[in-house]
């Protein structure tokens, strides 16, 4: 038996092979990994209702997923991670409705970017029965395969609008080129939206009434970011499990970006200034590192009086939890 779960006990045992357990748990490589001892199985205390996801790694420190578990994850990044629930992790009640049966329109475009170099890609997802010349809410999604293929956020729109606890809103999903440079607290990634997707998007599939910027980890990052310097742009904003630890500059000692120890510049910067324009919705998982900074940002949000909302969810930085804030998120900003 792969896992076996008892109460809040849960009992991972090892594979051949196996020398060390990571996970959320763990924060993937954030934190130490768990030795195996003399092959025995690891007992963990873990949240009720927690989804979890974990992999076993070899004597060469590499990942690999558990053979005897066939619980996959909705990782598009990485192949070995599994998953064990804790009990019940909760749906969402929207995600339990019948899909719906009036469907957005899905528009791909592709350029040759100049602002970062590269073949550039987006899906603009219009809702069923949309006027381009209407005015409606545009976001601008960063991670945009992600968002649109595994967290399905066009399809909670559909779900929420055909259920009427919403209203439907022009959803760019833009994919990154670089997304550690892209989203690191990166001006440039405001030229890129200017210059070649807002052109692109603006007046040819929609008549903007507000502007949102959406985003995941390093997304929500660039997100609120963005959003919270241009009040002649944006007006909403929606982080999930917000990269906050981070600094401009900031990098690790092997040169890349720095999101365990740069401090929490950003909401340094939102509580001396705070950025009254927006509506922000902001959540994270409980299984994370960024658990903290995210809990920390919303406490200062609510210091400040800004019009936002705070949830939690019982697992870690993953498409488990994104998938499931979704359609809060969307309801937040778009119900009636």
């Amino acid at each position: 038996m792969a896992v076996s779960v008892q109460g809040q006990q849960v009992t991972f045992s090892p594979p051949a092979g196996a020398v060390a357990l990571v996970g959320d748990m763990t924060d993937w490589k954030k934190k130490p990994a768990i030795p195996v001892q003399d092959g025995q199985p690891i007992t963990l205390t873990l949240p009720r209702g927690a989804w979890v996801e974990y992999a076993w790694l070899d004597a060469a420190g590499e990942p690999f997923a558990d053979p005897d578990n066939p619980q996959r994850s909705l990782n598009p990044w990485w192949p070995y991670p599994r998953a064990v629930v804790v009990g019940e992790y909760p749906r969402h009640p929207l995600w339990r409705l019948p899909d719906a049966t009036r469907k957005g329109t899905a528009h791909r475009l592709t350029w040759q970017g100049h602002v970062f170099p590269g073949t550039r890609r987006a899906v603009v997802y219009t809702p069923y029965g949309h006027d381009p010349g209407r005015p409606t809410p545009v976001y601008y999604v960063q991670d945009g395969v992600a968002f649109y293929r595994t967290g399905k956020l066009g399809e909670v729109m559909d779900r929420a609008v055909e259920a009427g606890l919403a209203s439907g809103a022009v959803l760019v999903f833009v994919e990154p080129g670089d997304r550690s440079a892209e989203y690191y607290l990166n001006d440039r990634y405001l030229d890129f939206l200017r210059e070649e997707v807002f052109p692109r998007v603006e007046g040819e599939f929609v008549t903007v009434s507000e502007r949102g910027l959406w985003g995941a980890s390093l997304g929500g990052l660039i997100s609120l970011y963005l959003g919270s310097q241009h009040p002649e742009l944006f007006s909403r904003v929606v982080s999930h499990s917000g990269a906050f630890i981070a600094r401009p500059g900031a990098t690790d000692p092997d040169g890349t970006i720095d999101t365990t120890t740069a401090g929490e510049w950003l909401r340094e910067r939102l509580t001396a200034a705070p950025p009254r324009h927006l509506k922000i919705s902001l959540d994270t998982g409980t299984l994370e590192w960024l658990t903290g900074p995210n809990r920390r940002m919303a406490g200062a949000l609510a210091d400040t009086g800004l019009l936002h909302q705070y949830r939690e969810y019982p697992s870690g930085h993953n498409w488990v939890t994104w998938r499931e804030a979704l359609p809060e998120a969307f309801l937040y900003m778009q119900g009636g």
